[in-house]
């Protein structure tokens, strides 16, 4: 089976293509760095995603948040869940962990703006 994809690692987006056997990758063509490489395994054998969102503050304002590392692909909507229930009381600082060790994953939900108590 052959896979194409696009390298997001960095602004170049070098198009990838990826032969794979019996869910092993055989061979990646079309990275110009090691990164590209590592991509492309990753991508194919355990796909990773950074989950940006928002989280409802006791006020009623929404607060934009991020985890601070990838997650399995597989666990993003159950992490939503999570993020979707969780209402915070104010202030909050950008990097200010609100959910820690999602889903066993590592990674914390952290706010990447700052909110504080007055409208």
């Amino acid at each position: 089976m052959v896979r194409e994809l696009t390298c997001i690692v960095c602004p170049k987006g070098c198009p990838l293509r990826v032969e794979l056997e019996d869910g092993v990758v055989k061979s990646v063509t079309g990275h110009t760095c090691p990164r590209g490489l590592q991509y492309a395994n990753d991508e194919c054998i355990h796909p990773m995603r950074t989950v940006t969102s928002t989280v409802l503050a006791k006020d009623g304002r929404v607060i934009p948040v991020k985890t601070d590392r990838t997650i399995p692909k597989e666990k993003m909507f159950e992490c939503m869940e999570l993020i979707n229930a969780t209402v915070i009381e104010l202030p909050v600082t950008v990097g200010q962990v609100l959910l820690s060790d999602i889903l066993g994953t590592g990674a914390n939900l952290v706010a990447t703006a700052n909110a504080d108590e007055s409208l």
